[in-house]
């Protein structure tokens, strides 16, 4: 996060690209892998450990994998972070990682894969919870997507080239582009949102049947509307109107499983003005429905004739990152690390003083792309009375969009200044834990055995 204000400030001061190494070139792909692959990825490794073995009723399937797991996700991201500053790079958005680090990937992936779909096989609890569906959607189609997307020969150890070329290689980049934001950004975030809204209010989902029907239909939509990431192009219309369509189609059931995940809370509202995790679930919770809105409104031809390639979709990727992904994010890590630690939260006063920081840091942030990037296809797009370009040079429109990618920079550090205020206490929290992590026994006894 970080990385991405320093980026944000690169828009508006060119001098601070200040080395080779810190151009904006450069560290942009840092910031994403960082934000999505890092963070994010993070996140979804820790709940599901924790969901998993709760829901199934059994203890994880093998520690030992589950530690070989973690030592080589991290060293991925620390290997992730020195080569890309240094410029091995495949071009690829949200694939930039080389053809080695790629390998790894896929070592660690299917580690975790088989620990986890064998903590189900061995599960005590007959009934499989909407939860895991989500989960396991996402960890059995983010390898396939990775997989073949980063199909490359390699001509060095730091270099490699794709083995799909032209149009076949930008529709194969977005069919993972568009689904590695489904399978890393969404579905594993709604598992967690089915799991933890309940827990943390302690009430029922307000519908199991819902959370099928938006399961199902999800799962079914989203794989094909890849292709909306290239209307406009060489891609083939049918295919193009085929990705238009399914992603207009997205819209029943991500609404959906907003309701549903907004319903749940309005059970806990009377807890609202107080509780930070529950205004955290329902901040993201809104913005998942934002999001999923302009997201199909973005695939229609004529809207993404004016938004595509503008800060529009720098501000539209960002209320689902920031605000989906980041609340969730942040409401979970709340809730696990005081029970990981068997302690109460260092202090909820921080913890809303957190909330607010990110609240408005996100809406600062969003306005200020909306507005740009609307400013910015439009300036594009307007002629002169003649039939010529109204502002032919990119320098002038830059100008005009200055202000607004200053406020963007502003907010992310406001909302950065958030992750700091969580950071400090949640160590606190840990500090004063006492008798440090607790490791809970999660066997149950049925008609007298052990379950």
């Amino acid at each position: 996060m970080s990385v991405g204000v320093l980026a944000a400030f690169q828009m508006v001061y060119p001098e601070l690209n200040f080395t080779r190494y810190f151009t904006f070139g450069r560290i942009r792909p840092l910031h994403t892998n960082a934000a999505i692959f890092g963070f994010a990825l993070s996140v979804i490794f820790a709940t599901a450990y924790h969901l998993i073995q709760r829901l199934c009723r059994v203890r994880i399937w093998n520690d030992s994998l589950a530690k070989i797991h973690f030592v080589l996700y991290n060293l991925t991201i620390v290997l992730a972070a020195i080569t890309l500053p240094l410029g091995l790079n495949q071009s690829k958005e949200y694939a930039e990682l080389e053809w080695p680090l790629d390998l790894l990937i896929v070592i660690w992936f299917v580690i975790f894969l088989v620990n986890f779909l064998a903590t189900i096989f061995t599960r005590e609890e007959k009934q499989l919870y909407a939860a895991i569906w989500f989960y396991i959607a996402s960890f059995v189609t983010i390898p396939i997507l990775f997989v073949v997307n980063n199909l490359s020969v390699p001509v060095s150890f730091s270099k490699s080239y794709s083995i799909f070329s032209g149009v076949y290689d930008a529709n194969i980049q977005w069919w993972y582009g568009h689904n590695a934001v489904a399978f890393v950004l969404t579905t594993p975030f709604l598992g967690l949102m089915y799991y933890y809204f309940p827990k943390h209010i302690k009430q029922p989902i307000y519908s199991h049947r819902l959370s099928i029907i938006h399961f199902w239909s999800l799962i079914f939509i989203y794989i094909w509307a890849g292709p909306h990431h290239l209307l406009n192009t060489p891609l083939p219309e049918w295919l193009q109107t085929t990705g238009m369509a399914f992603s207009i189609m997205l819209w029943m059931p991500s609404w959906g499983g907003m309701l549903n995940g907004f319903l749940t809370l309005t059970q806990a509202k009377e807890k609202i003005k107080t509780d930070a995790i529950l205004k955290m679930m329902l901040v993201g919770i809104t913005f998942y429905g934002m999001s999923t809105f302009e997201g199909p409104l973005l695939s229609i031809r004529s809207i993404s004739a004016l938004g595509h390639n503008t800060d529009w979709i720098i501000g539209h990727v960002h209320s689902g990152t920031l605000g989906w992904v980041g609340m969730m994010s942040f409401a979970a890590i709340y809730y696990l690390v005081p029970r990981m630690w068997n302690a109460n939260l260092y202090s909820e006063k921080l913890a809303n003083v957190h909330f607010w920081f990110a609240t408005l840091g996100i809406l600062l942030y969003i306005v200020s792309m909306w507005v740009s990037g609307i400013t910015e296809g439009s300036m594009w797009r307007a002629i002169d009375s003649k039939g010529f370009l109204q502002y032919p040079s990119w320098v002038q429109i830059t100008e005009v969009l200055k202000p607004f990618r200053f406020a963007r920079g502003i907010a992310g550090a406001i909302y950065l200044s958030g992750v700091f205020v969580m950071l400090y206490n949640l160590i606190k929290t840990i500090q004063n834990s006492g008798s440090g992590f607790q490791e809970i026994d999660l066997r149950v006894k049925e008609e007298g055995k052990s379950a």
